[in-house]
């Protein structure tokens, strides 16, 4: 199984549809839903046991290595069933839960050992937040969300891990219930494969810190998830703690950056807070200059989820920096090269979309929006001395973390 390249949603199925061919009496692949396109929701399914794992690839569309690691993972026990045999499961992969976007965002392809940074991002789409698919409305949710609601109260998992990837940083967990040996044993994958673990990462501002790089959600916590920006929305990672499934979200970067696990004292962090937001807002300044009011006038129909998304994230910029000056800073490195890593990864992001969204209408607007995506991209490289993770070993964290994980959850008689 080719692990160099992230699949597009056509060579999900495809391949999907292969591995079932060549293991009839071990996978199967059927359709769970419709997004809201009408793209078919895949489900492969390995396995004839009582209990229940469900794998959630694709959940973001900027995030491809899902689908990726769930492949792999899928033709690992097709040749080795006993696996499934040993944890008296059924293992099941939802290939993609947002093909649409998936397939907006499709078109880079990393040429390893030395993929572009600026190359990744001129094909950048992550959709705003209210149409991201895990984020559930439960009045009136994505055909998307609704679609894996109703596979997660059909099966009742014992566990579900939902596959993530970020840009550049350091890898991280996040778990809705503590299982022993579980955090350890995907910090030992992660040392194992040289990727850099988040000692404090940005997201999950709700959840308890269980350092280096693995949150846990409090045992009060609500059903409700807070963004860093701010955006709430009920979450299907929490919908089937009523089932008494582990959730576990896996995130693995693209790029590795060392500085997140840093544990150098910081001499003046508010200094280093202050800092954060000169460099959010400022950037944020020359994108308005460029922009104006053109992602409301300029984008074609047809692109408007592009200039939504990048819109959105100007306007949660000040919120961010609010929340960061609020909360009680950190005192090592690692901590501020985190928050460093978000406040550039956000404009880039932003010119990235909005460029995409105006190359047709107004080129020169696009042009200048390439240009500080370039410029800020190579800042971002020197700054944090960026180093490409190989696909096998992103994948490698989601799928090793994965058995792991599955292996602890099964043997307390999950």
């Amino acid at each position: 199984m080719r692990t160099s390249f992230y699949p597009a949603v056509h060579e999900l199925e495809r391949r999907a549809r292969a591995l079932a061919h060549t293991a009839p009496g071990t996978l199967s692949l059927r359709a769970v839903g419709e997004s809201r396109a009408g793209r078919p929701l895949w489900l492969l399914s390995a396995g004839h046991g009582d209990r229940q794992i469900l794998t959630v690839a694709g959940a973001h569309a900027n995030e491809p290595v899902g689908g990726a690691s769930a492949l792999r993972l899928a033709a690992l026990l097709a040749r080795r069933p006993g696996i499934l045999q040993d944890l008296g499961c059924t293992w099941h992969f939802l290939l993609c839960l947002d093909p649409d976007g998936a397939a907006l965002a499709h078109g880079w392809q990393p040429e390893e050992p030395t993929p572009s940074l600026t190359e990744c991002h001129r094909h950048f789409y992550r959709p705003a937040f209210a149409h991201q698919p895990e984020s559930l409305n439960p009045t009136d949710p994505l055909p998307e969300s609704a679609a894996l609601v109703r596979l997660l109260d059909e099966l009742r998992p014992v566990a579900q891990f939902t596959l993530h990837g970020i840009e550049f940083g350091g890898a991280f967990a996040m778990m809705t219930h503590q299982v022993p040996g579980a955090a350890d044993a995907f910090r030992a994958t992660a040392a194992r494969l040289r990727i850099p673990v988040d000692h404090h990462p940005v997201d999950g501002p709700d959840w308890h810190l269980a350092p280096p790089g693995v949150l846990v959600l409090p045992a009060d916590h609500g059903g409700a998830e807070r963004d860093p920006s701010g955006y709430v929305a009920e979450s299907t990672w929490l919908h089937p703690r009523r089932h008494g499934t582990l959730t576990t979200l896996i995130e693995t970067p693209a790029w590795a950056v060392p500085a997140v696990a840093d544990r150098t004292p910081v001499t003046d962090p508010d200094r280093a807070t202050a800092r954060l937001g000169e460099v959010l807002l400022g950037r944020c300044a020359e994108l308005a200059a460029v922009l104006g009011r053109r992602l409301d006038t300029a984008v074609p129909e047809e692109l408007a989820p592009l200039g939504d998304a990048a819109r959105e994230l100007l306007d949660v910029a000040p919120s961010l920096v609010e929340s960061w000056a609020a909360e009680q800073p950190g005192l090592f490195r690692g901590y501020f090269a985190s928050r460093g890593i978000s406040v550039r990864r956000i404009p880039l992001r932003v010119a990235a979309m909005a460029g995409r969204a105006l190359a047709r209408t107004d080129p020169g607007a696009a042009e200048a929006l390439d240009g500080l995506m370039a410029e800020w991209g190579r800042e971002l490289t020197k700054t944090y001395d960026l180093a490409w993770v190989p696909v096998a070993a992103q994948t490698g964290l989601h799928v090793r973390t994965m058995l792991s994980t599955a292996r602890l959850v099964c043997e307390r008689g999950g």
